[in-house]
């Protein structure tokens, strides 16, 4: 067990607290590994009614992965990324089949490895403090921890303008599209957790009683944009949509995808393609488990976390530098099987 996870039961729960404050409860291996752990001895407890998640203390709910970590293993032999990602899926798999209730808390930053702790439970409470972003191909990386999955299945192409551009959007948004199911205050958190905790036969009805109406959700009056512009699963057709609509806010989302990794901006419109498709989750976890194994060790990953996380100069020299030099052939090597023996597993229950 790791003291960067709390791991306790309150009453008729059971809670996961995320306990690294000044890494914003970015997730570690070890965090992953006591999890899994917590949540398989969970299983076959009957005091147990459900599950809760949430974050011990200070800003945020978690900003996602030890980038550092993935950094420095990549540009080695790669072994501890892979084995920080086969961990991570493995608990993002298991909250997925989870067979008791459980409930996000998504109170402040939701992202990467955030998003694959809260989108697969059953209840997911945004507040006016959410922000949930997959910001992934800024650093060279792509949206994991099943993004594939959930954001090929939200409205219109809203999950292929999140992969790419990065955005950040608030609680009221999560809402509209679908990824929080209940909208609460902070304030109400606490005695809601109290509540649940009393009596977790009746979450739903607790959530909605204590549940208000969001703000206006600022992402649906784009969203007619969106689907027009982000229409296409051909990353060069979406930059050209843009430049040639001509508005401000097609402008200002291409200066943003500008930005971003060429090669990653495909892997993310490739992944979400074929996430659509899939049946199984744990498909699709295998299949970004592949895509993580290679790009963890590829250029535009190191440069990536170089320059926004490191050097902090904000200008990656991505290879290849142009969406026309991402050939298909190198998205279908970074999509290509593993050795039988490395390939990712779900856990057997």
């Amino acid at each position: 067990m790791t003291e960067e996870l709390i791991a306790q039961i309150d009453g008729r729960t059971a809670r996961l607290r995320l306990n690294r404050p000044k890494a914003l409860h970015a997730l570690t291996t070890a965090m992953c590994e006591a999890a899994i752990d917590a949540l398989m001895a969970w299983r076959a407890d009957l005091s147990v009614e459900a599950v809760l998640i949430d974050h011990a203390e200070g800003r945020g709910f978690c900003a996602g992965g030890d980038i550092r970590m993935l950094a420095e293993s990549g540009a080695s032999d790669g072994v501890r990324a892979r084995e920080f990602f086969h961990t991570e899926y493995r608990l993002n798999h298991l909250l997925f089949t989870y067979a008791k209730p459980t409930v996000a808390f998504m109170d402040g930053i939701t992202m990467g490895g955030g998003v694959g702790l809260s989108l697969p439970c059953q209840y997911r409470v945004a507040t006016e403090h959410t922000r949930f972003a997959m910001p992934e191909t800024g650093i060279g990386l792509f949206p994991d921890v099943g993004g594939g999955w959930y954001l090929s299945r939200l409205p219109g192409r809203t999950g292929q303008f999140l992969a790419l551009t990065g955005a950040r959007i608030d609680g009221a948004e999560c809402m509209a599209l679908g990824l929080a199911t209940h909208y609460l205050p902070s304030e109400l958190l606490e005695d809601m957790k109290t509540k649940i905790a009393e009596n977790p036969q009746e979450i739903e009805a607790i959530l909605k009683e204590a549940s208000v109406e969001p703000p206006e959700a600022r992402i649906t009056a784009n969203r007619d944009k969106i689907d027009r512009l982000f229409a296409s699963d051909k990353y060069e057709d979406i930059l050209a949509a843009l430049a040639e609509d001509g508005s401000e806010w097609a402008q200002k989302e291409l200066e943003t995808l500008r930005t971003k990794s060429p090669q990653t901006c495909k892997v993310s419109l490739y992944l979400l393609w074929q996430g659509a498709q899939q049946t199984d989750f744990a498909d699709e976890m295998r299949v970004e488990y592949r895509v993580g194994a290679h790009v963890v060790q590829r250029h535009d990953f190191l440069e990536g976390v170089r320059a926004v996380i490191v050097d902090k100069d904000n200008d990656p020299q991505w290879n290849p530098a142009t969406p026309e030099d991402v050939s298909d052939h190198l998205i279908d090597q970074i999509f290509g099987p593993l050795n039988a023996d490395e390939e990712w597993t779900p856990l057997k229950f």
